[in-house]
């Protein structure tokens, strides 16, 4: 038998001594059968209006178990559709405590999917405006007012890891041809002179915007100061050859070349 049915009855076996010990006082004090009805009744009154109070506090909590039963309810069905899954499905069988306590923990459980799914995507959109700013490409398109799912997540991860990559791909190519830049312009006594060569040459590495454009423009710039090299070194041979073949002309001495060889 549950404890609670035996408390019970003891209950009712307390009340029914009560009423005894009352009619054993009434009898000894000589109260008369009419009061005795009367006292009876107000003990009746104030049993019927505890048991009431305690009934209607026990159907207030059954109520307001199933009110939170129906919000839970609701609020998963909308938490299911933004975090994009299957609709949740409550044991049945469980006690209404039970089937509440175990849908406000799911909601608990879900809430925080949803702000740590929030959370990293805000995350991931400062992450993709660095890399943009310094790849001048165009941010990752999603709703950043929707929760997103996690192939979503997982989609905007792996295009940052390819931007990354880009992002180092595109600077070691940028600090490789800065040096050569720097060593040619050393070699042909150029002074930077568009703002552009100077953005190269003086501006910080990490500020440096590593668009293709920049890329493109950077390559062409390495190249047009190679071809002026190259430009240089044909005139020198071109004049040391006739330099030699005047030398011949004029049958200068070895002696008198090599010293001016020299200068």
């Amino acid at each position: 038998v549950p404890l609670s049915e035996v408390l019970a009855a003891e209950a009712v076996s307390c009340l029914n001594r009560a009423m005894a010990a009352l009619r054993d006082i009434w009898e000894e004090i000589g109260i008369p059968e009419e009061q005795r009805l009367e006292r009876t009744e107000v003990v009746k009154k104030h049993i019927k209006s505890l048991l009431d109070m305690m009934v209607a506090e026990e159907e207030s909590l059954k109520e307001r178990l199933l009110k939170s039963i129906a919000l839970c309810r609701k609020e998963l069905d909308t938490l299911c559709r933004e975090l994009q899954l299957d609709p949740f499905e409550a044991e049945e069988e469980s006690t209404i405590l039970q089937m509440e306590k175990n849908l406000r923990t799911r909601v608990e459980v879900m809430l925080k999917q949803k702000r740590d799914r929030k959370q990293e995507l805000k995350t991931l959109q400062e992450q993709d405006r660095d890399l943009c700013d310094i790849l001048c490409t165009t941010p990752f398109c999603i709703d950043s007012a929707a929760v997103p799912s996690l192939e979503e997540l997982d989609r905007y991860r792996r295009h940052l890891a390819s931007l990354t990559a880009e992002k180092e791909q595109r600077r070691e190519e940028f600090v490789s041809s800065k040096r050569q830049i720097i060593l040619l312009m050393e070699e042909l006594d150029h002074t930077p002179d568009t703002s552009f060569e100077r953005d190269v040459v003086c501006e910080d590495e990490e500020a440096f915007c590593l668009s293709t454009d920049n890329i493109a423009a950077l390559q062409n710039l390495l190249q047009q100061l190679e071809a002026r090299r190259s430009l240089n070194e044909a005139v020198c041979t071109e004049l040391r050859s006739r330099i030699v073949a005047l030398w011949e002309r004029l049958q200068v001495p070895v002696e008198e070349r090599e010293s001016s060889a020299v200068h």
